[in-house]
């Protein structure tokens, strides 16, 4: 009977050990990070949504470091899995507003020559 209790909580102990043992995001927690950089670099804080979207990547990014500190590091992964999709999220908006942009500038700049070669042509 003794044996049996003692295989039984062996058996018991190594399943929660096992259990608790979720290993810490950190890479999940650098790949963020990056992310964020990149928003910002791309001026994700002057276009409303991509700003919304960083906004809600930083906060869960904190609330990924609180969870870590308590050892909580499978809710952390969760948090950074969704902080890392809104940072990139606020990435491709900024991508789209500047070739948004850029475009419109190569039209304006292709229907300004237009007019100067108009010009020219009927100043002959």
């Amino acid at each position: 009977m003794k044996k049996s209790n003692l295989i039984a909580t062996a058996t018991s102990l190594l399943a929660l050990g096992c259990a608790g043992s979720y290993p810490p995001p950190t890479q999940q927690m650098a790949d963020v990070q990056s992310a964020n950089r990149s928003a910002n670099e791309l001026g994700a804080q002057n276009n409303p949504n991509a700003q919304l979207h960083l906004k809600l990547a930083e906060e869960q990014l904190q609330q990924a470091k609180t969870a870590m500190e308590q050892d909580d590091n499978k809710s952390a992964n969760s948090l950074l899995t969704r902080a890392k999709a809104d940072a990139e999220l606020a990435v491709a908006l900024m991508r789209d507003s500047n070739a948004t942009q850029e475009a419109k500038q190569a039209v304006d700049q292709s229907n300004a020559q237009r007019s100067t070669n108009a010009e020219q042509g009927a100043a002959r």
